[in-house]
């Protein structure tokens, strides 16, 4: 199974995820930086869903941009 969502998808997931958890993107990537050192995607997905009752495109979202952005920090 992919773990990535098209582009677009991938986007309007992560601008409807404040409105719909009332928390900011920047917060929610935090919450995954800050979280354990999980290795596996689906891993990371799961622990969002289960402690802190998130809908699973969500948190996929939320952990594929956390990915994307680590990525490109460690690009430069």
């Amino acid at each position: 199974m992919s773990h990535v969502f098209s582009e677009e998808t991938h986007r309007n997931l992560l601008a409807r995820v404040p409105q719909c958890t009332g928390r900011e993107i920047s917060d929610w990537l935090r919450a995954v930086e800050d979280g354990p050192a999980l290795f596996r995607f689906e891993e990371k997905v799961s622990r969002l869903r289960h402690e802190h009752d998130l809908a699973y495109g969500h948190a996929k979202a939320i952990v594929h941009e956390y990915d994307l952005r680590r990525a490109a920090r460690n690009l430069r």
